[in-house]
Parts: structure tokens; C-alpha cells; sequence
């Protein structure tokens, strides 16, 4: 975080997030922090989550902070560089000052609810987390459901019976479009299972480019083989590689809250194929939009405990030694930012120890 500064509070500025009107009436998680500075000055490189780190104990909790329905969730407050970010604490708010001249902002002039920003929107606004970790996993296709990858068009043949396609290329597919005209290209890759049920819940999938649909098929044209047409080419393509319809654009700003509903998953797999994960990197795990996930909901990340033997205790039934489970280790949390129906994407936020596959993601308490 950068320029804080701890001055005191002297008057009531435009309001931006209404808190609760006493401590007690917010859960202790969603206290202040007993260090937390007076005001915060926005600069660009500032994240929603990192603000409200500065003020908070707990990032996550700033819906509540700011009295946030569900659908003000969905469209959050716009921050933008060189506003001041101010803490009343006699109100126990945030408020936002619009500076009119160095060290003076205007006072406020009546509350206004969390509302969204109509100009200018994604220009210069502040993200609410790093963008840049996220950016390839909110449109290509990396993961790819059962029943997505079994009625999914594919390639079947190739401009010239060409081994691999380029840009401007002409490919032959098969499959039903649902009136779709353009088209994500992808490979299916190794299965990704449910670490407790080992059911597979989806495919990982390799990312190869767009198609864009030049003629479609008909019984005139002789058959059902569409022409597509390259439009963009990641990685080599070709015949039997398969389709998927290009997402619309997704929402790329959003306010950290809990779940809709208590969430108990686990890390299915750590992106790059590695064994630990940390701060800022990308796993996926085994909940989805069907089990109350949505875009921006916080999971806090734990080592499962392990079951040990108590050599302390009396041999139980036949001799045998007694089994106690351990308690699971708080190590992090997980902002999800991409959801399918059983699969969510999430980024790490803070890591206090190495994160594992099979490590348990919970609702935040």
C-alpha cells in the first residue's frame, strides 16, 4: 500500500460506503483495524482488496462496511486515482472527499448509497484485485466441463488437408453451432477429478485460437460441415481439435463478499501443473455456480488436519491404539473470479503457508 497518512478527521466528507451505526451491530471479523490510517490518497497500482486491507482485518468483509445489497455487489462503487479515501471514526465509515484544492475536500452534502459510475468506466477505475494474474483465465476456455466437452463442434478437416492452421485458414467442422458465428478453438487435456469422490468433474484444456464462421452448413451445400475461417491462432490447430462458443465479455471489476450460502470445497489443481501453490496464483476447486459461488465470493483456504495416533490415550476396542483428527490450519484466502457449474477459478490473496491440492476452501466464518 502507498501514501497513508494519519491525520485526524475533521469534518464529514461525501459519503462512499455506509457502515454499521455501532461496532457491535458488525461481526468482530468486520472490525476496523486498531492501526488503520485516517486517510488513504488513491494512486494507480492501488487494488479494492488492498484498501481495504489498510482499513480492515478482513478484506472481504467492506460489503458489510458498506451496507452492500447483492446487487450492488454485482455493479461496485468505481475508485479512481487522486480521490481520498477518509475514516470517520466517530460514525465508524468510509468516506470519499473529491479534492477542490491541496488539503482541503469538499465536505459532504447528503449520503449516497453505493451506486455505479457511469463515465469513463474501466478507464483509469481502481480493479479490485491485480488484473494481470487473472487476465487469460476470464475468456479461454482452461477448463472444460463433462457435459461441454461431449457436445462440443470440432474440426474435421482442413483448407488443403493441411496438418496444422494459421491465421486466414479455412477449417471444416461438425456440430451444432446454436446460432453461435464465432468460436473459441481448444484441445481437451488431462481429466481433473474430485479429490474426495474421484469423480471427473471437468477437463483441463489447451487454449489454441478463434474461428469465425464463414458459411454455414446446409443440405444444398451437400452436408453438415460448416466453413470457418482463423481468426486468431494461440497455438497450432487442427483436425479434431473442438469448439466452444466465444463467452460474452465478463464482468472484470467486483466487490469481495462471503458466499450466498456456507461452501466446504477443495483444491482440485494448481495452474502450471505444479504441487504448492502461493500469493497470486490461480487453482481451481470442486464448487461452482450449483453450489452457491459466484464471481468475487471469498473463501478462506486451510490445511486439512490430519488423523495421528494418541500415544497419550488407553488402547481402545482390541488393543487397539486411539485415532484423533487433528484441526485444519488456516494458511490463506481464495477470491474467485471465474465460476462453472461444479468448478471455480480463484486467486490466492495472502498465503501464510505453501497451498496444496486437497487443501480445504471454506466459507468465511
Amino acid at each position: 500500500m502507498k501514501n497513508f497518512s494519519t491525520v485526524g478527521t475533521r469534518f464529514a466528507w461525501t459519503a462512499l460506503f455506509a457502515a454499521a451505526s455501532a461496532a457491535s451491530a458488525a461481526p468482530t471479523v468486520c472490525a476496523f483495524r486498531p492501526d488503520a490510517p485516517d486517510q488513504h490518497l488513491v494512486v494507480k497500482g492501488d487494488t479494492l482488496w488492498d484498501i481495504a486491507g489498510a482499513f480492515l482485518h478482513q478484506p472481504w468483509c467492506w460489503p458489510t462496511v458498506w451496507d452492500m445489497n447483492r446487487d450492488a455487489i454485482a455493479n461496485p462503487h468505481w475508485i479512481y486515482p487522486g480521490q481520498m479515501i477518509w475514516l470517520d471514526r466517530a460514525a465508524g465509515r468510509l468516506r470519499l472527499g473529491r479534492p477542490l484544492s491541496p488539503g482541503l475536500y469538499e465536505p459532504a452534502t447528503r449520503t449516497l448509497s453505493p451506486r455505479v459510475r457511469t463515465e469513463a468506466l474501466g478507464q483509469d477505475a481502481v480493479p479490485s484485485i491485480p488484473p494481470g494474474a487473472i487476465e487469460p483465465f476470464l475468456t479461454q476456455p482452461l477448463i472444460i466441463e463433462a457435459d461441454e466437452l461431449a457436445g462440443a463442434p470440432r474440426i474435421v478437416a482442413t483448407q488443403q488437408g493441411r496438418v496444422f492452421l494459421g491465421k486466414g485458414d479455412k477449417a471444416y467442422v461438425r456440430g451444432e453451432l446454436g446460432g453461435n458465428t464465432a468460436f473459441q478453438v481448444f484441445r481437451p487435456g488431462a481429466p481433473l477429478k474430485d479429490p474426495l469422490t474421484g469423480e471427473v468433474i471437468g477437463h483441463e484444456a489447451f487454449y489454441l485460437g478463434t474461428l469465425k464462421l464463414q458459411t454455414a452448413a446446409s443440405a444444398s451445400a451437400g452436408g453438415d460441415v460448416h466453413t470457418f475461417t482463423v481468426a486468431s491462432a494461440a497455438q497450432e490447430m487442427g483436425k479434431g481439435d473442438q469448439l466452444r462458443a466465444v463467452p460474452p465479455t465478463p464482468l472484470r471489476n467486483y466487490v469481495p463478499h462471503p458466499p450466498a450460502r456456507p461452501v466446504e470445497a477443495r483444491l482440485v489443481a494448481i495452474y502450471g501443473g505444479v504441487n504448492h501453490a502461493g500469493q497470486h496464483q490461480i487453482v481451481s476447486i470442486n464448487r461452482g455456480k450449483l453450489d452457491g459461488l459466484d464471481i468475487g465470493a471469498v473463501l478462506r483456504l486451510y490445511h486439512a488436519g490430519v488423523t495421528v495416533r494418541d500415544s497419550t490415550a488407553g488402547q481402545g476396542w482390541f488393543g487397539r491404539a486411539q485415532q484423533v483428527r487433528l484441526p485444519d490450519e488456516e494458511v490463506g484466502s481464495l477470491f474467485i473470479f471465474r465460476t462453472f457449474k461444479h468448478i471455480s477459478y480463484g486467486l490466492i490473496m495472502q498465503a501464510t503457508a505453501p497451498v496444496a491440492v486437497g487443501d480445504v476452501a471454506r466459507s468465511p466464518e
